[in-house]
Parts: structure tokens; sequence; C-alpha cells
């Protein structure tokens, strides 16, 4: 197909930007589903006025259901903003765009943005009203600062044209988690990637036959964790076995749960359940600062690679962990199931093949229990408002319904065609045909032709986004599978945040005041962990927060909580 793209100028958005590029392999495979910061009302036109669907139903399809094949019955252009990853170039050859266009009778025509600043141009094109019609790659919070200007659809008033949609959120159980997306205004303007099941995609990595080796075991807490880490440094005394890699931010998220707190990633507005359904600053809580200490003493104890801590991530991701992991100085790192791959690959050249075991483990638990972050969504999409005034409205959202939602279209975006690119037997196990390969995924190494590279298919854009738990494990490696399987069997979620979704005004006061304070937090607790700062000035730094108007702030959330809870029970 021809691709059509363009280059836009840059402009920072105000939330700043959430850590798509983790690893080379986690960008692609796994990423983190990182809370969104604020929601916002709707204070502006909705963008769409009211919509006449009979009159622009050009090309849909009548009677269009779910597990359906959706074909337009007049073809269509749909314009479509790519973000392009430096590992995946686009290019104008992929089957991809090809077996789409010939599947549904729908060409996309691409606005292209890289990877390195795509927040950013994709803030600029949608403020400046160029954004195309489809916008892939948005997480839950990434819509809110377009709400007040019209600029995207209410797409949840559109949803009952959308029939897969409808069926896997009743048949996954998310018809609370979509509740959970409404603005002020009862509406929501985003739909999710939607996951059957949902696991920690960031979690601890370690060297099984090691920590076995030392007689630790798999840890199920972080007090087993620091009693495995003591050991295997008196066995391996050069080393630092725990690191991160990430700044610290993977490591606290996943762990903060555990010790009933938010942190790292997954900081987010900074406000947590209290427990009697109002807000609390997590950062200030005893829960938080027991997890901080609980780090800083693995720090004191010769236990935490620092330099993973304080390494800028240049969205390359665990690179130099890998090298560490390699050389044996580290035996336990944060990362998805790519790092995984990654580490092996790494220690396949130093230990030799088959001479170690890495094993993905479930989050450990703490003082709050063996719980773990709240079920989550994963990328989906928004609507450029515009479209509501199309003549292919009506096929628009069942093309897209189709594209995110259907099983077969899922199966198509991930492997590519049946019989073609690979086969699936009787029970339903898929494999690559041996002159294929999928890199990213370590599938095939040997195949002549990858997949995602030269066809398209596994793309970034697409592929995370919907997934059964047969279609996620199809392409993943037996460790995660057994991974997926000890946190549903052995880890609970913890419940959402109560929604506090803003308004304008309070939207532009909360950011005011919530970027100080979020500064003030990453700054001290990181240097509280190192050392650098003594824990007995926890006080002191509290009252610093209550100085940058901690207090304003709270109450500030709190109330829009109790509105929200008023005008939506």
């Amino acid at each position: 197909m021809q691709v059509t793209t363009s280059r836009e100028t840059d402009m920072s958005d105000i939330f700043g930007r959430k850590p798509f590029g983790m690893t080379r392999r986690g960008v692609i495979g796994a990423s983190i589903a990182a809370s969104s910061v604020f929601a916002l009302a709707s204070c502006g036109d909705d963008g769409g006025g009211e919509v006449d669907i009979d009159s622009q139903s050009k090309g849909a399809m009548d009677g269009f259901a779910a597990d359906t094949q959706f074909t337009a019955t007049e073809a269509f252009t749909l314009s479509l903003l790519w973000t392009e990853w430096p590992e995946v170039p686009i290019k104008d050859s992929w089957k991809f765009f090809t077996e789409i266009e010939k599947r549904t009778n729908v060409k996309f025509e691409l606005t292209t943005i890289p990877f390195s600043d795509a927040e950013e141009k994709r803030s600029l094109l949608v403020s400046a009203g160029d954004a195309p019609t489809v916008i892939p790659l948005i997480y839950t919070g990434d819509e809110t600062s377009f709400v007040s200007s019209g600029a995207i659809l209410p797409i949840s008033d559109y949803v009952e044209h959308m029939p897969n949609f409808q069926k896997y959120v009743e048949e996954w159980d998310l018809t609370d988690m979509i509740d959970n997306l409404k603005q002020a205004d009862g509406k929501y303007y985003m739909l999710p990637g939607l996951q059957e099941v949902s696991v920690p995609v960031f979690t601890l990595i370690i060297r099984k036959d090691v920590f076995d080796d030392v007689g630790a075991g798999v840890p199920e807490t972080w007090d087993e964790v620091r009693e495995a880490l003591v050991k295997i440094k008196e066995r391996y005394p050069d080393s630092k076995p725990l690191a991160d890699g990430f700044e610290a931010q993977s490591l606290l998220n996943y762990a903060s749960h555990a010790f009933g707190a938010q942190a790292g990633w997954g900081f987010g507005t900074g406000m947590m359940d209290d427990g009697s359904g109002g807000l609390q600053y997590t950062a200030v809580s005893a829960e938080y600062k027991e997890m901080v200490e609980f780090f800083r003493g693995l720090v004191a104890d010769g236990l935490v690679d620092t330099d993973s801590f304080t390494a800028s991530n240049d969205g390359s991701g665990g690179g130099e962990v890998s090298e560490k992991f390699a050389n044996e100085t580290v035996f336990a790192a944060s990362g998805s199931a790519g790092t995984a791959i990654e580490f092996v690959q790494a220690l396949n050249e130093t230990v030799g093949e088959g001479n170690f075991e890495v094993l993905q483990i479930a989050p450990p638990g703490g003082p709050a229990g063996q719980v773990v972050e709240p079920r989550n969504f994963w990328n989906g999409f928004m609507l450029n408002s515009e479209v509501a005034e199309s003549e292919h409205f009506l096929a628009t959202l069942q093309f897209l319904d189709w594209l995110y939602y259907n099983p077969e279209a899922r199966e198509l975006i991930r492997w590519g065609v049946l019989d073609e690119t690979y086969t699936k037997d009787a029970d339903g196990t898929i494999e690559l045909k041996p002159e294929f390969s999928l890199n990213a995924y370590n599938l095939n190494p040997d195949g002549e032709t990858d997949i995602q590279e030269d066809f398209g298919w596994s793309n970034p854009v697409f592929a995370d986004s919907t997934e059964s738990r047969t279609l996620k494990e199809s392409y993943n490696t037996p460790t995660f599978v057994e991974y997926i399987d000890s946190v549903l069997s052995s880890r609970t979620p913890r419940d959402p945040n109560p929604p506090a979704p803003l308004d304008e005004m309070e939207l532009e006061r909360a950011s005011l005041l919530a970027t100080p304070l979020k500064d003030t937090v990453d700054t001290n607790t990181l240097r509280f962990i190192m050392g650098q700062r003594d824990i007995a000035e926890w006080d002191d730094y509290v009252a610093e927060l209550e100085a940058q108007g901690l207090a304003d702030y709270v109450d500030l959330l709190n109330g829009a909580r109790e509105r929200f809870e008023e005008e939506n029970s």
C-alpha cells in the first residue's frame, strides 16, 4: 500500500512521558501499564454534536456482529497516527497493510512520528487540530488533557455499535474497569486494549539455579528475597546481587504494592485509597516509609547494584544489567518477559547454554500481603472528534471494533496469515513455519524472514493491545506461561483507587501542585534509599511536602472524588 507520512515539530506534554521503552524487546513484547495522572472533566464541546448514524453509514455492514469478519461494503481510507520504533522501521511493502486492506476494504493513510518523542508530537497534532482520525497507543489517562477542548470523541456514546468490544468486556469481567474510565461528565474518551488475564508486566527476574544452589529457593516475600541476597553475597562476595536498570522506577513500582503503597512508574497522582473510600498521599504514609526503609537496608548491606538505580534509562532498557547478569555480579533484576530473554541470551555467551536457569517470578509479597497492582488495561485508541462528521463514521467504528477486539483479527496481527506464515493444530497450538522467524521473541531464530521486520506482523502499534490468554501464551516462553500461572494462583490484585476526575480549572491547579510535590518525592525517595539522606529526617521531608501545598492538593483530589461519587452513584 501507499504509506503517507509526515514529520511534525515537537511540543512537550504537560504530564511528561510514560515509560514506553523499557527494554529493546520489552518495548515490543511487553511494557508497563502505568497509572494515569489525572482524570479531566469535560467542560467544553464534545466535538461531535448530533450524530445521525443512518446518514453516516457509508461502507458499514448491515447486521455486523461479534466474531465476524468486517468488510466495508464500499472501500474507504482511514487516517491513522503511526509511531515508528527504531527497531521496527515501517516499510511500504509490509503485508500487514495489504492484508488488512484485502480483508476489510479499508486503506490506511499514515502520519508517522518517531518513538523517541511520540507523546510530544502526538500532543502537538491533537492540540493543533491536525491529528489523524485514529490515534493508537493510548493508555488510560493519556486522553485527559484533550477532553475539555472537544478534540477527541466521547467514544462511550457509540460503543453500542461495537459488538466485539461489548462481548469481551462482559466475558472477561471488565465492566467495572470500563466504568472507571469515565470522566466527570459520565463519558469516556478512549477505548483500551482488553486483557483476558492481567499480570504485572515487570517483576523480579532471578537466576533460579543460583538461588537454589545457595539454599534459598524461589522467594515468595521481600523478606525471603533479602535472605536469598545475603546468601548469594556470601557465595559471590564481589557481587551486588539485586539490580533494577530503570532508575529504580520499575522495582519500586512492583514492590510498593506489597508494602501497601504506590511508587515508581505506578505513582500516578500519588493519591491512594485510604481504606474508607477517600484518598491519601501515599508518599507520606507509614507504608511508603516502611518500603523506603526496607530498600535502604538492602543498599546498606551491599546487596544492591546502586548504579542500576541511578544510571539514565535511554529506552534501551537493561542492557548494562544484562552484562552484569552474564558476568555473575547480578543475580536478580527487574524486567519483563523480553528482559528475561535478553538475560538468557547474555548468559549463553558466558555461562553457556543449559548451565543456568532464569525465572520470572511473581512479585514478592510483603506487609500488605501477597498483593500486586490492580488489574490493568493495555494500550488502545482515541478518535479525532471530527470523525463524527464523516460519512464513514459507522463503518469506522465497525472496522476498529474488528481490528482491536475480534479474535481472528488479533491473531492475524500477531502471527500473520494462517498456513502462510504459521500453522495451527487441532488443539490451537501455533507454530511459525520454518522459513519464518519472530526475533522479538527469539522464535525460530534461524528463519530467513522475520514476520515483524519484513512483513509488519507483531508490530508494536497494534499487536499488544487486546489479547486473550491463549494468544498471549502463544508467542511467549514456557517460563512466562508459568509466571502467569503463578501470579493468578498466588497473588491478589489490589483494588483500584477511587476515581477523582477534575474539571479544567482543577486540573490546572492540581498540575501546578503535583509537579513540585512529585519532584520532591522522587528525589528524596532515592536519596533515602541510597543513604544520601538519613531516614531520621523523614519528618523534615514530610514538612517540605506540606510547605509545597500538600494539604491543598489532597483536599482538591478528595473534593473531586466526593463530587464524582455523588454525581455518578
